[in-house]
């Protein structure tokens, strides 16, 4: 297959696999650049599968950067979030997320889970849910048995039940919930924002570092009131907000002087009727591809 026709007609399903991997934009982006260098170094005319081809490669390759990333986050200043993926359109724009396929997008909460996850069981987990591939198109690209690979997988979301028993994802339940805590907080009703939560919500945010953040996941809703009516008062809606789709799911960002200060998600609780964690990337880094 001609090179420039693979690029075209793969580039975004790759994005979409490495994203999932790493739950970095930027380093997806890098890791796909470099695969399409290799692949357009090779003999691509001798190459029968072009698409399982650069599936194994990006695969392959995010395993190997994520056994190396995993360090780097245990040394991360406070708790590491994934870079959230927004969009302001169904598709067609120019926003990051148009690269990435909308109909599999990854709930946020369940793309925090996956770092629970080696890196093999992130990759089999993702292709097996995300993508509905087969467990033997699965095991030609890690190189297992199928058999090891469907042990994998059950290994994987056993993980992954016991974070939370039921597997967030993209659920127009949050709608409300997020539409709510935007008003609440607007309003300055602080009694009305935890009304939303659960009783054992948690609170997550992600600083890196460079501007001030929670080191510590805040647990229990009488420590989050507490958290949110130390800041609700300190410019913690900066000037404006916007209601978004982050991951696929509805959620806010929140500007100040026409850049984005923090990027709000939220994981529900089984029912869908209570907010049970609250995810507030800071860092600035991991906002600058937001419009």
């Amino acid at each position: 297959m001609d090179f420039q026709v693979a690029y075209t007609n793969y580039h975004s399903l790759l994005q979409a696999i490495a994203y999932r991997m790493t739950g970095s934009i930027a380093d997806a982006e890098d890791l796909v650049q470099d695969v399409f260098i290799e692949y357009s170094k090779l003999q691509t005319i001798d190459i029968t599968h072009p698409k399982a081809y650069l599936i194994r490669m990006i695969t392959n390759r995010c395993i190997n950067y994520m056994q190396s990333a995993r360090i780097r986050r245990e040394q991360y200043v406070g708790t590491w979030l994934p870079e959230p993926l927004v969009s302001f359109t169904n598709g067609g724009g120019d926003n990051p997320a148009d690269l990435f396929d909308h109909d599999e997008n990854v709930s946020y909460a369940l793309l925090v889970m996956l770092e629970h996850l080696s890196a093999v069981e992130r990759a089999v987990f993702i292709l097996r849910q995300s993508f509905a591939f087969e467990y033997s198109e699965i095991a030609d690209v890690l190189g297992k048995s199928e058999a090891n690979c469907r042990k994998i997988f059950s290994r994987a979301n056993d993980k992954l039940h016991q974070q939370s028993p039921v597997l967030p994802g993209n659920t127009a339940q949050a709608t409300p919930l997020a539409t709510a805590f935007l008003a609440a907080a607007r309003g300055g009703n602080v009694d009305a924002l935890v009304s939303l939560l659960t009783e054992d919500a948690l609170l997550t945010s992600d600083g890196g570092g460079k501007v001030r953040a929670a080191i510590f996941t805040i647990t229990g809703r009488d420590r989050v009131q507490a958290f949110i009516e130390g800041v609700i008062t300190k410019g913690f809606l900066g000037d404006s907000q916007s209601m978004v789709l982050l991951n696929g799911q509805l959620g806010i960002v929140i500007y100040r002087e026409g850049r984005p200060l923090k990027a709000i998600s939220f994981q529900l609780d089984a029912a869908g009727e209570r907010i049970e964690h609250i995810y507030i990337v800071l860092n600035p880094d991991k906002l600058q591809r937001i419009g």
